[in-house]
């Protein structure tokens, strides 16, 4: 071996100890003796220094390094490329590695005007440059400039590759220009997987679900990254149980899952609420060495808390052997939809104690937790600390939590306040918080006033038009009941209607309001009635105000009777053993009068009931819930 060959070879050990060692500063000090003894080494040796600074995160010497080299490689600047795309940081230099680096971290002007500045410097691009610039353009979403750099593409002969194309694909996809990332996709002389999985991606974020997974199934090969992308759109587009049928096909093929599948998979039976499959996968988790990975715990965090099981959420985070913000993040959302607003501020202290900051989600789950819980003070401080104390600036979503915050605790001037001084323009989130507090206090004219700039906005949520229903209707006003549901008319708005369910041996059971469908439905109605004959010996007085029509109140009594959620615990109780916690899911909020009932029912039955409705989740055990009544 001659002695430039074994000069290198001692300077690649100590490149690969400066990235594994956990205070790399041992190996770059090592690295550097080594270059400073014989400066003028061969550019290979240069190079693997060059490298050893870029994977260890030294960026900065890796700059200097590349400065005192008089003739630099491509290698040189591939390294400088990578270094910047890995960890997003810029700084001087020139060329490539600068275009990189701005595009990297989202400064794409930046990025576009050092790529003019190369071209009249006289130096060539190359397609690692195109790619830069191309990801620049990207970011800026201007398709008319993006389209003139994929002019020059072809003019500078990169078109034709791959990586080039890919990026054009993504660039279009971005923009929302799906037909011409399509366009580009099809005139690529060679489509390797990633290609593919750009334009299933690519479809997929822009809505076209079904596009993307014919797509998907015309691929001839497949990798981890194309099953990840179709599996992970399905989630993202609600469709969770399309999502764990791709995930068992892809288990029972040949690809294997990595750290990624698993946490979809995972989030697909968080949004499913579907436990049992959570635990299943948990258990393939375990198998295949992924439960420490810090993304696939917080995965499994959220998934124990969507399905309701907020102890083994707990339990989960407890036992991770790192945690990150996403981590204290998933937890404290967990309890906050579960009602335990004093944990929460809890666990926010404890965030604090270990050095890890809170970031805008972090304050959502705060706030809100806040607002459920009644403690407008904290509320106060929390949302005033975010600029104050962490330079946060607080976004339309903090404010709509102080408007829900101050809203149920009757604060409805102060609420209004807040909408009229924001530094937003109020949207359907602001103007709902608001119209929400109205229905809790009974203010029919500040909810009018609500109402009136909902429909400015020509909202087609439905849930909005039935909140404003119920208050007229509330109130008596049953003309104004019938205005609402002309307009709901007219604007072809339909009603979602109330579905609760429930699984027992493995089978969903569903209910709607007065449901007549299920096989068991007879004995269901007659375990109501005498349900509410013992409800109402041991005082529970049904709450017809809660019935939307102008009904007599027998039959008012009849209807709330028959609404979804009491059938889904009329069912739990027939079907479920003695003692035994029944578990319910709502599509939309529970109504007050269940509520109440369900109160009734854990205690004369001593049974603990959870019902996850569209809000949050409601925890009945011995006649309260978890709620304490300030829901």
């Amino acid at each position: 071996m001659g002695r430039h060959e074994r000069r290198s070879v001692q300077l690649s050990e100590y490149s690969q100890r400066m990235r594994s060692y956990s205070g790399y500063e041992r190996g770059i000090e090592d690295a550097r003796q080594v270059f400073d003894r014989k400066p003028a080494e061969t550019v290979m040796a240069r190079n693997i220094l060059l490298t050893g600074y870029v994977n260890s995160g030294g960026l900065l010497s890796a700059q200097h390094l590349l400065e005192k080299i008089p003739e630099r490689d491509t290698v040189s600047w591939n390294a400088m490329i990578a270094s910047y795309a890995k960890h997003g940081n810029g700084g001087s230099g020139t060329g490539t590695t600068v275009i990189s680096g701005h595009a990297q971290r989202g400064q794409s002007e930046e990025a576009l005007k050092f790529f003019y500045q190369l071209l009249q410097a006289g130096t060539k691009p190359d397609q690692f440059t195109c790619v830069s610039v191309i990801s620049a353009c990207a970011n800026l979403a201007d398709l008319k400039q993006n389209m003139q750099f994929h002019a020059y593409t072809i003019r500078a002969g990169f078109e034709s590759y791959v990586s080039v194309g890919n990026a054009l694909v993504t660039m279009y996809a971005r923009c929302g220009s799906i037909e011409d990332a399509k366009h580009v996709f099809d005139k690529m002389a060679v489509q390797d997987v990633i290609s593919w999985t750009t334009i299933i991606t690519g479809y997929a974020k822009s809505g076209h679900i079904d596009l993307a997974r014919h797509l998907f199934d015309s691929m001839s090969e497949r990798n981890v990254v194309s099953w990840n992308s179709m599996i992970a759109a399905y989630v993202q587009h609600g469709s969770g149980e399309e999502a764990l049928k791709l995930f068992g096909q892809m288990h029972q093929g040949n690809t294997n899952p990595d750290w990624i599948t698993f946490a979809c998979a995972v989030g697909a039976s968080a949004n499913l609420a579907a436990l049992k499959q959570g635990k299943q996968i948990q258990s393939c988790i375990i198998k295949a060495g992924f439960e420490s990975y810090v993304f696939v715990g917080n995965a499994l965090i959220t998934m124990y808390a969507k399905c309701g099981n907020i102890e083994d959420a707990w339990h989960q985070f407890d036992t991770m052997p790192e945690h990150d913000s996403v981590s204290w993040n998933s937890i404290i959302t967990g309890y906050a939809e579960h009602g335990y607003g004093k944990v929460v501020l809890k666990l926010f202290k404890q965030m604090l104690q270990t050095g890890i900051n809170p970031d805008h989600i972090t304050f959502i789950s705060v706030l809100s937790a806040c607002s459920h819980t009644g403690l407008v003070n904290e509320g106060r401080q929390y949302f005033n600390s975010m600029s104050q104390d962490y330079n946060l600036e607080p976004g339309i979503e903090h404010y709509a939590c102080m408007i829900d915050l101050l809203g149920r605790a009757g604060l409805l001037n102060e609420a209004e306040d807040y909408i009229n001084s924001m530094p937003y323009e109020p949207n359907v989130g602001i103007w709902g918080a608001l119209l929400n507090a109205c229905r809790i206090h009974g203010n029919l004219e500040l909810a009018i006033r609500a109402a009136g700039h909902l429909f400015e906005l020509e909202i087609h949520d439905s849930g909005l038009y039935v909140l404003l229903s119920n208050i007229c209707a509330t109130a008596g006003r049953w003309e104004d009941v019938a205005k609402i549901r002309n307009m709901m008319k007219d604007r072809r708005i339909k009603k979602n209607p109330g579905c609760s369910w429930m699984e027992v041996g493995n089978i969903v059971h569903s209910f709607t309001v007065n449901d007549s469908s299920h096989p068991q439905i007879k004995e269901i109605h007659s375990t109501l009635e005498a349900l509410s004959r013992r409800m109402k010996d041991a005082g529970y007085m049904p709450n017809t105000n809660f019935v939307l029509h102008d009904l007599e109140n027998e039959d008012k009594e009849h209807s709330l009777i028959h609404h979804s959620e009491k059938l889904a615990i009329a069912f739990g109780l027939i079907n479920t053993p003695i003692g035994t916690p029944i578990q319910i899911f709502k599509n939309l909020r529970v109504c007050g009068d269940c509520h109440t009932a369900i109160k009734f029912i854990s205690e004369t039955f001593e049974r603990e009931i959870m019902v996850r409705d569209a809000n949050r989740f409601h925890h009945f055990k011995d006649g309260f819930c978890s709620c304490g009544d300030y829901w």
